[in-house]
């Protein structure tokens, strides 16, 4: 094994892309300069894009959960009633922050390794007509579930004036986001996942309706407060001091998805996700979601008959490689394969053929090579279409 190599395969933070590696080694240059002016100038319209939507999207050098409590901070008041749909360890998140804040705060739970229904939430607003904001998660990264954002929006919209709160961390990049056109009021993503940079910038998109109510909230903020972002952004600068490294890397990436085209970025995360859920389904284990709620950035992995710690701890320690365990509930039950941002199918028929080595050395029988043969045939379909 090679001492200084390092294969990432966990859902964040995900690998980075040389040519940002590079970018990101620039020369510092003064934040309230007119080169950073034009770089976040540049920046600007290409962040919009691939949110969907119209209305800025603001950058924070945070990490995405200090998006997330910007959301819960800027957007809803002490006292004020909230739902949270809660399908794994980030909806949970999601709750914690509320109740931080005395909001008051209702649950619909749903079971792990599942998406959320329209059914229940339908219940839910019903049940509590004073609901101002309902929080879900797109990607939920602890089980590898793609929740249904537009339909669940589509459904709240219709029943309920709440604003559409949304952790996108785990997804927006590498999958379809259209803020405007589904009716989400804030989304939040974050920089280490399919953005393809390390953790340190937090990005948040706020609709018009959801500027309205921030307008009005007296909840007191002051770094997290979005106005202040706002502001400063559509003057191309920055309230506090950025990370400018990070935004270097930033406007890389940015061009590298553009180049490739956002179409092209989506499909191919679709096509590594069948690859991958093609590979364990010939392979023989036990897969944690069915197919029409799999995320197109993870893949989860509850294998029934070897440890999926040992699994793990052969990948890292015989091929430098390291995928993610299970969180909570699901720890020392799962492993969790990333799939986003600087990946592609060399790269995840590689970490398969690795997996089923490991696979054996953990004590299971396997065919070797079925599941690396299952992703070769699902690459193919995929190019043939």
């Amino acid at each position: 094994m090679l001492t200084d190599q390092q294969i990432l395969r966990i859902p964040g933070p995900s690998p980075i892309p040389p040519s940002v590696s590079r970018a990101m080694t620039q020369p510092m240059i003064g934040h309230r300069g007119q080169s950073t002016s034009e770089m976040l100038a540049d920046i600007r319209p290409k962040l919009k894009r691939v949110f969907g939507t119209a209305q800025e999207v603001l950058i924070l050098t945070a990490s995405g959960t200090a998006g997330l409590e910007a959301a819960v901070v800027n957007a809803v008041a002490p006292d004020d009633e909230v739902l949270v749909i809660v399908s794994g360890a980030f909806g949970e998140r999601f709750a914690d922050i509320c109740r931080t804040y005395n909001i008051q705060t209702h649950i619909i739970e749903t079971e792990w390794g599942k998406a959320a229904t329209v059914s229940g939430i339908t219940g839910a607003l019903e049940a509590h007509p004073n609901i101002k904001a309902v929080f879900m998660t797109y990607c939920e990264t602890s089980t590898g579930v793609l929740n249904p954002v537009e339909k669940l929006a589509a459904e709240i919209r219709g029943k309920s004036e709440a604003m559409i709160i949304v952790d996108g961390v785990s997804c927006v990049g590498g999958v379809e986001t259209k803020m405007d056109e589904w009716g989400l009021d804030i989304v939040v993503s974050g920089s280490q996942k399919a953005f393809m940079l390390p953790a340190g910038l937090a990005f948040i998109g706020v609709s018009e309706r959801a500027w309205n109510k921030i307008e009005a909230n007296l909840q007191p903020r002051f770094y997290l407060d979005l106005k202040k972002h706002r502001d400063n952004l559509i003057k191309d600068t920055t309230p506090f001091t950025p990370a400018l490294s990070l935004l270097f890397g930033l406007q890389k990436t940015l061009e590298l998805m553009e180049e490739e085209g956002l179409g092209t970025v989506y499909a191919r995360h679709e096509l590594l996700m069948k690859m991958t859920r093609a590979a364990f389904k010939a392979l023989g284990v036990p897969l944690l979601t069915v197919d029409e709620d799999a995320s197109p950035t993870v893949t989860a992995v509850k294998p029934a008959d070897f440890e999926a710690e040992v699994l793990r701890n052969v990948l890292k320690e015989e091929f430098a490689m390291e995928v993610a365990g299970g969180q909570k509930v699901l720890a020392n039950k799962i492993f969790r394969i990333g799939h986003m941002g600087y990946c592609s199918p060399a790269d995840l028929l590689q970490a398969i053929a690795a997996i089923e080595i490991a696979i054996v050395k953990a004590g299971r029988e396997i065919e070797l090579g079925s599941g690396v043969r299952a992703a070769q045939q699902e690459y193919l379909k995929g190019a043939n279409r």
